[in-house]
Parts: C-alpha cells; sequence; structure tokens
C-alpha cells in the first residue's frame, strides 16, 4: 500500500490537476424504506427465525478479507439441528456488516452465494490486486484524467470481481442482508449502503454499483480520492418520520444525539449539495457500529421488533470478526527520528486499538441489554457475543507469522491459506460458539 501512496503523491505533483468525482447515483422516484436494497424489505425472511444472528467483517484489506472468507467456510460446513431438521449455520445468517477489506467478502456473498467457495479465491484472494492498481496509477495516460485514482479502483473491481452488478442484484431470495458501511469525509458520519440511508440523499440506491460501494467503504484517504454521491434536491428538508423519532428519543443520549446530528446534515440541502464517501474504517473499523446505530435510532430492541413486526428469537448472536494486528515498530530499535509515514502510521494504530476496544464493549453490553428486552417468562432470549481474532491463535509461530501479514491487496499464497484456515479454527475454538452449538443440539430434542 505504500507503494501506492508513494504513486499517489507523485501523480499529484505530476498533474497538478484537480480531480472530480463521478457520480452514479440516481433520483428516486418515491421515498419509501419499503422497497428496494431496505432493512424494512429484509425483515419478512427474518420474521419467525429461533435465532438472530449478525455477522461484522472488519477491515485490514486482502487479510481481512481472507480471514472472514474462512469463518464463512466454517459457518457453511457447521451443521445445527433447529425445526426438526439440519441445516447450516451459514443459512442462518439475518445480516452481514462489513468495513474496508471485509466489504470484499461480504459484498461477494451478498452477491453469489455459495459461489464464492468456487472462485472467490481466485477473483480476489490470490490476484495481486495491489500491482494492478499500481499499474492504473502509473499509467501516463490515466495522468491528466479529471476523475482521479479511486476510478481506476472502481473500473478494476467492475471487471475483476463484480462484473458490474448494481443493489437491484443484491436482492436475492434466502440471502442475508449485507451492509457495507464508510465514512462520511466532511461530517464524520458512518453512512451505510442501506436504501434507509439512501433514502436521506434522495437517492435510489437499486441502481447504484456494488463496486463503488465496496470502494468506498476501502477508499483509504490520501491513497485514494472520496467516492462521490450526489444529495438530490427533490425530498426538501423535512426529517423522514424514524429520523424525527430518533432526534426526540435521542435528548439524553449523547452517543445516539452524535449519530442523529450526522445525519441531519444531509438535509442542510444548501449547502451539502454531495456527500464524499471515504473508507469505512474511519468512523468503526469492526463493522459493529452499524448493528448499534439501527437499533438504538429505532428505540431500542424492543421497538425494533414491534416496528418490523418480528416475533423475539431463542437467541440472538454477534460475531465479529477482526483482523487487526498488532504491528512492533522498527522506530524503537533506534535513536533515528521515525519518518512521516511511520509517524502517520503509529498515530492511526493506537487510535484505532482505543477505538476498537470501546466498540467491542459497547456492543458487549448493548447485546445483554438487547436479550434482556426480548426476554419474557416464558422465552428467556440467549445471547452469544464471539470475536474471531488473529491474536487468540495459541502456537506463538503462526500467531507471530499471522500478525506480520500486511494490510495490503497483495497476499503470498501461503498468507491467504494461513488466514483462511484461522478463520475456521478460530471460530470452532470460540467458547461461546461451542456454546451456541450446545444449546441449539439440546433445544431441538
Amino acid at each position: 500500500m505504500l507503494r501506492i501512496l508513494w504513486a499517489g503523491i507523485t501523480l499529484l505533483l505530476v498533474s497538478g490537476c484537480a480531480s472530480y468525482g463521478v457520480i452514479e447515483n440516481t433520483p428516486v422516484q418515491d421515498v419509501s424504506a419499503d422497497a428496494g436494497y431496505s432493512i424494512k424489505s429484509f425483515q419478512e425472511q427474518w420474521r419467525t427465525d429461533d435465532t438472530m444472528l449478525i455477522l461484522a467483517f472488519s477491515g485490514g484489506g486482502t487479510r481481512a478479507a481472507a480471514l472472514s472468507y474462512g469463518v464463512l467456510k466454517e459457518m457453511r460446513d457447521t451443521q445445527v439441528s433447529t425445526g426438526g431438521q439440519n441445516v447450516r449455520l451459514l443459512d442462518a445468517v439475518d445480516t452481514i456488516n462489513s468495513v474496508s477489506g471485509g466489504s470484499f467478502t461480504a459484498a461477494y456473498y451478498g452477491l453469489y452465494g455459495d459461489r464464492i467457495f468456487d472462485d472467490f479465491e481466485e477473483a480476489f484472494l490470490r490476484r495481486d490486486v495491489e500491482g494492478a492498481l499500481l499499474a492504473g496509477i502509473l499509467n501516463p495516460l490515466e495522468w491528466l484524467a479529471p476523475t482521479g485514482r479511486t476510478e481506476i479502483a472502481i473500473k478494476y473491481y467492475e471487471k475483476h470481481i463484480f462484473k458490474g452488478a448494481t443493489y437491484a442484484d443484491m436482492i436475492q431470495k434466502g440471502r442475508p442482508m449485507i451492509v457495507i458501511n464508510a465514512s462520511d469525509l466532511g461530517y464524520g458520519v458512518r453512512f451505510s449502503f442501506v436504501q434507509e440511508y439512501f433514502n436521506l440523499l434522495c437517492s435510489d440506491l437499486s441502481t447504484f454499483p456494488v463496486a463503488r460501494a465496496v470502494t468506498a467503504s476501502s477508499a483509504v484517504p490520501v491513497l485514494f480520492n472520496p467516492v462521490v454521491v450526489e444529495n438530490f434536491q427533490e425530498c426538501g428538508t423535512e426529517l423522514p418520520e424514524w429520523l424525527e423519532a430518533a432526534k426526540k428519543r435521542a435528548a439524553d443520549d449523547p452517543q445516539l444525539t452524535s449519530i442523529v446530528e450526522g445525519l441531519e446534515t444531509y438535509f442542510e440541502r444548501d449547502k451539502r449539495n454531495y456527500a464524499h464517501f471515504v473508507d469505512g474504517g474511519i468512523t468503526d473499523n469492526l463493522g459493529l457500529r452499524a448493528v448499534y446505530d439501527v437499533i438504538e435510532m429505532t428505540g431500542g430492541m424492543t421497538n425494533y421488533l414491534h416496528k418490523y413486526n418480528r416475533q423475539p428469537p431463542r437467541r440472538i448472536v454477534v460475531i465479529v470478526v477482526n483482523a487487526s494486528t498488532e504491528p512492533e515498530p522498527e522506530m524503537d530499535q533506534t535513536n533515528k527520528q521515525p519518518s512521516l509515514i511511520e509517524t502517520i502510521g503509529a498515530m492511526s494504530d493506537v487510535q484505532l486499538h482505543h477505538y476498537n476496544v470501546a466498540t467491542i464493549e459497547l456492543m458487549k453490553k448493548s447485546l445483554a441489554r438487547w436479550a434482556r428486552e426480548m426476554s419474557t417468562p416464558e422465552n428467556a432470549v440467549k445471547s452469544y457475543f464471539m470475536r474471531v481474532n488473529l491474536k487468540d491463535i495459541k502456537d506463538p509461530e503462526r500467531r507471530a507469522f499471522l500478525n506480520k501479514v500486511p494490510t495490503s491487496f497483495k497476499l503470498t499464497d501461503e498468507q491467504v491459506d494461513k488466514l483462511i484456515e484461522a478463520g475456521g479454527e478460530l471460530l470452532r475454538e470460540n467458547p461461546d460458539f461451542r456454546r451456541l452449538l450446545a444449546d441449539v443440539e439440546s433445544e431441538s430434542k
């Protein structure tokens, strides 16, 4: 990724020209969350599920994509007995929330289902994506293009990974809802690619390219330009009912107030003609905060179930796949002053670590509270929170090897193999995962 960074800086110095984002979102005809790729449209298939199962895929380049892919393989191969029949645990997943590198795996599964196990490794995990992007950036024909470096990435992902698919292609019966998350560069808003959020822009998500959403989710600032979308004027400045209700509930909740105030900015249409989206890891590198946002803006889990006419499940499960590593900085081995890039990297790592810890604690407490809210004397809802972390690998040699896998879009076959293996193993050995399987088995008898 450093090669891409330096190439991008060099290109900026050579061209000296401004670049402009390509606009590919279209106006929506009817601002309604009842149709399209919306949270509401997915509720029908979840309405009577015994298990509410939520996955979250973190950022981390191809490392994150491979680790989360290993988790999907393990869930595919795990049979559970429910409703008198054996089913794959993978088929019980309600939603996958993702950021950055994890969004490649999430989006691919959302589009192609089980085909991911046939060709995702070739299409992305074992492909030198970084080299292809670098070649595009260094191509003199691109130097004077007014669209910037990000369009090079989007074109590549469109051609080689997502094949021109839009969100209309993501609407597949029986598939989980894929919630790809980005960060609004201008206002620090966490933005989810679902129709409810696109309604804030008075825009239609169904026509939006999946490759563009994934690029937004993984567009590291400076390396790549933001993905730009238009904030259409047709919807005016009146807040939708759900956001107005959330605003009233947020009065005594600083966490919720911050979310609502960020989303309100899209209605300042006189000064927000466009929104600029970058790496989702900036506002949440675990993909968990979007889950929290949706439920808390609805007024908590009880209101969420009531709003969507959903029966309380018997259990609620959250599995977060965290591909972050613990780098060992070389700067402490010498009195030589660290470079600008080393300094920025170290500062980012520290901030990211602390924010991840806070996010995990928030989610654990919220999950327990949601289970209590859904419980009745007849149905005590159980909660399960599982973390798939590379640092939990027991073997020191393997752990050290994976800790050195870079955050890039080019890994060796050995690195990919070990990450896929680690994803399955870490989930399989997780105590809460074993407790879930034992509880499902005992309840089915």
